[in-house]
């Protein structure tokens, strides 16, 4: 017995053979589409990558544009430069402090105060993105100008001429900054009321059970603990202003964007154009490195998520009437009177030309922006299921470096854009002419084509961020049921997760579609010749001072910016 129990505890029964060490498990290899995904974000980066090489090589600008350059960028260098920068930095800094005020002061009386009109106000607060921001300087022009209505009235009232009373001048610095606070305050309104609704009940009824009213609350609680929302939406609001084109011209504003365009057009240095698009990709870097160090390792979110129900306050008297105006104001300068004038101005004039001849630039419009949304959809779809069916820090990278294009102005990507399709039409043109004595031209420069791709650049990161956002209320468990089922990978994404993240590619095309109506810089710079948009029509006609002409194009363009507007509204009534 002993020796049974040796045997079984001691070991002394003789062992078997021994086991080979298990293979290493091999790691599926991803299939080509999601390599492809790559390759996407690679061309998507590209026309980023030749705009500082073109401005940090001057035998490379030579290559490209066949012309050294040099002179236009040295008399930019001592003239204009320092009054680029100061008015761009002046411009965003009155651009943030009026939408950061507008957007958080409405939002927090729409999401904790209850007063006559509210449910209306905080759908309302959505319109102005509805409207292009040189489509409502447009308007203000018009309606403010010396020869304006309002003007008229006044010297009509009063007997005086002109220079006989104070009027403040619209076509200013600040006059531009209100226009474009008017209609991008929404972007810090949406963020801001998530982050109002989401916070902690009990801070708010401990500030007040302390003696603060809701003016200090505000101040002292709900503001600091929101700071991040107003951040974010502040940066945004900040890049759209860099990215202004239209608006800033009309005001006769001298910003990078004109800088840009003048040098590109005026003064023909393609070289000097793309310098000054890398000072401007320089300058919107900075603002989004200053945004996240901003918030450093500071936590603003609550300690615990068991908090009762929010319940608003209700204002009566001269309490509701002042929240009313606060939230009416922004609603009425950014959508009702800009868009009233337009309205008045299309019924009393508008375009000259009939509808045979006005048809063509809505058909440019529309089948650019139809193009350019089911393109980035299919993209911004590859890169996101690539990326979620065989993740990889590359793939992931890939997808960020894709996205970068929507932090960067229109002009920036118009000059990044013609600066490698001039030196592809370059170097065929010239092996062409070596090998066959043929001049091709060019091919892609000028092209629908081209500007396509900028407008790709500058919106599949609006593309790629709807469809993730998406995936993400997708359970994997889904994906796996289909492949235990037999079901091939790309089976199991047609069939069950398609279907499934219908409604964000769906709002990733209307998204990518409406900006492609409203984008201007890029469309004036590369658009082939003698092709206008909409945009451009409204920017031609307000250019030679013809608003009232301008009023039925800028109008179909603020009724194609309200099905974003009504995606939203849909969602948070859902929400």
């Amino acid at each position: 017995m002993s020796g049974g129990l040796s045997g079984r505890l001691g070991g002394a029964e003789p062992a078997g053979p021994p086991r080979a060490p298990a293979a290493p498990r091999r790691r599926r290899a991803a299939p080509f589409w999601a390599w492809a995904a790559v390759l996407v974000a690679v061309l998507i980066t590209a026309p980023l990558a030749s705009v500082l090489l073109t401005a940090a090589t001057p035998v490379f600008s030579a290559a490209v544009f066949s012309t050294p350059g040099g002179q236009a960028w040295a008399h930019i260098l001592r003239t204009m430069l320092a009054e680029l920068l100061v008015n761009s930095v002046l411009l965003s800094v009155l651009v943030g402090v009026m939408a950061a005020c507008m957007g958080a002061i409405s939002a927090w009386l729409v999401s904790t105060c209850a007063f006559r009109g509210r449910g209306f106000l905080e759908v309302a607060l959505l319109l102005p993105m509805a409207m292009p921001a040189y489509v409502c300087g447009y308007a203000y022009v018009w309606l403010l100008d010396v020869a304006g209505p309002v003007q008229e009235a006044i010297r009509a009232a009063t007997g005086l001429r002109w220079g006989q009373y104070w009027f403040p001048e619209i076509r200013s610095l600040p006059g531009a900054a209100l226009m474009l606070a008017a209609v991008l305050y929404p972007y810090v309104y949406l963020l801001c009321r998530n982050a109002f609704l989401q916070q902690s009940v009990c801070l708010l009824e401990a500030s007040r059970t302390l003696g603060h009213g809701l003016p200090r609350t505000f101040l002292h609680v709900a503001l600091p603990m929101a700071r991040p929302a107003i951040a974010a939406g502040v940066a945004l609001v900040l890049m759209e202003v860099l990215a202004d084109f239209g608006t800033v011209q009309h005001f006769a504003v001298r910003t990078f964007t004109t800088g840009i365009y003048d040098a590109w057009f005026g003064q023909g240095d393609r070289p000097a154009a793309a310098q000054l698009a890398a000072c401007l990709m320089g300058v919107v870097a900075l603002l989004l490195l200053l945004e996240r160090l901003s918030r450093g390792g500071r936590r603003y979110h609550p300690t615990t998520t068991r908090n009762p129900p929010l319940r608003p306050v209700v204002l009566r008297g001269w309490k509701q009437a002042a929240a009313i105006i606060a939230c009416a104001t922004p609603v009425l300068l950014g959508f009702v009177i800009p868009g009233g004038t337009l309205l008045a101005l299309m019924l009393q004039s508008g375009d000259p030309l009939d509808a045979r001849r006005t048809l063509p630039f809505a058909l440019n419009s529309l089948t650019l922006a139809s193009v350019t949304a089911v393109i980035a959809v299919a993209l911004g779809a590859l890169l996101a299921w690539g990326n979620r069916l065989h993740p990889s820090r590359l793939r992931g990278a890939a997808n960020r470096l894709a996205s970068l294009g929507y932090a960067l102005p229109g002009s920036v990507i118009a000059v990044g854009t013609l600066v490698p399709f001039a030196l592809f039409d370059n170097a065929v043109d010239a092996w062409m002419r070596a090998r066959f004595g043929i001049s091709t031209g060019l091919l892609l420069s000028g092209t629908m084509a081209a500007l396509v791709f900028a407008y790709l650049v500058r919106f599949l990161g609006v593309a790629l961020a709807a469809v993730e956002s998406g995936l993400t209320r997708v359970k994997p468990s889904l994906f796996a049921a289909a492949r235990v089922l037999g079901r091939r990978p790309g089976q199991a994404v047609r069939e069950v997760e398609l279907p499934l993240a219908r409604g964000a590619l769906l709002t990733a095309g209307v998204l990518v579609f409406v900006d492609t109506m409203k984008e201007l810089p890029a469309t004036l710079i590369v658009r082939p010749f003698d092709f206008d948009t909409l945009a451009v029509r409204v920017h031609s006609l307000a250019s030679d001072e013809r608003l009232a002409e301008a009023s039925t194009s800028a109008l179909l363009i603020v009724v194609v910016g309200l099905l974003p507007v009504i995606a939203l509204v849909r969602g948070m009534r859902k929400g």
